[in-house]
């Protein structure tokens, strides 16, 4: 007989995954990369993206084999069929650190029956798939941007605070709010949500940023001349 479920991959994820699922009255076998991989109704790969397809190797054939790859196709994983992939939208910090509150998009690919399974997990974990079509680089591009830059920005920006002498960690939360403000007025007013002196036109205080940034780090002045021009392009 089948394990309805074997998820391969201890780490945040799929750790969170299991906890989520337990929460939510569903069992699933959690096991890592060197043990022997049982037969399953659905087997969700949780691995690093560079040990997808060594770990697919070893799952006995016959169920629906899962990945959690935002940047791979499904097809990595043939010969098995049907085959999918289930990508949540979101970081984990590992339940140990906390879960992530809030509706947690999943996207979801796959051969026909796949999908249906992939659609299934994700709704058992309580998140809310969608089906991506298209450039699978673009998908995960996206993704990169959106769960990556922001840190990168926040991060620079306590850093220019800090010269004021205000530690880096107080900075980042001085500047917090304002930066999760506009990013949640971009959710409905895109651009249109910009504001500051590249809006006005300013250009003389620009120059002024630049110039202070460039004392403090060059590296942070071309961060800013770049997130500038970028910016002045959102509005034309």
């Amino acid at each position: 007989m089948k394990t309805p479920l074997v998820i391969i991959g201890p780490g945040r994820l799929g750790c969170t995954a299991q906890l989520l699922l337990e929460q939510r009255g569903h069992s699933a076998m959690l096991i890592g990369r060197g043990n022997s991989i049982p037969a399953a109704l659905v087997t969700w790969i949780t691995v690093p993206d560079r040990e997808i397809i060594q770990v697919a190797k070893s799952i006995p054939r016959g169920g629906v084999v899962l990945h959690a790859s935002g940047a791979h196709e499904y097809t990595i994983l043939r010969p098995h069929a049907p085959a999918g992939s289930l990508h949540p939208l979101m970081s984990f910090p590992g339940p140990e650190k906390g879960i992530p509150s809030g509706t947690i998009p999943a996207a979801i690919e796959g051969d026909p029956d796949a999908q249906a399974a992939a659609h299934l997990l994700a709704e058992q974990l309580g998140f809310s798939p969608f089906i991506v079509a298209g450039d699978r680089a673009a998908y995960h591009a996206a993704a990169v941007m959106a769960g990556n830059f922001a840190t990168t920005l926040l991060v620079e920006a306590g850093r220019a605070l800090s010269s004021c002498g205000i530690e880096e960690v107080d900075a980042r939360r001085l500047l917090a709010p304002l930066a999760l403000t506009s990013l949640n007025n971009t959710i409905e007013a895109g651009s249109e949500a910009l504001t500051g002196p590249i809006v006005r036109g300013d250009e003389d205080v620009i120059a002024s940023h630049e110039n202070s940034l460039h004392e403090i780090d060059p590296n942070l002045a071309n961060l800013y001349r770049a997130m500038t021009d970028a910016t002045r392009k959102l509005k034309t």
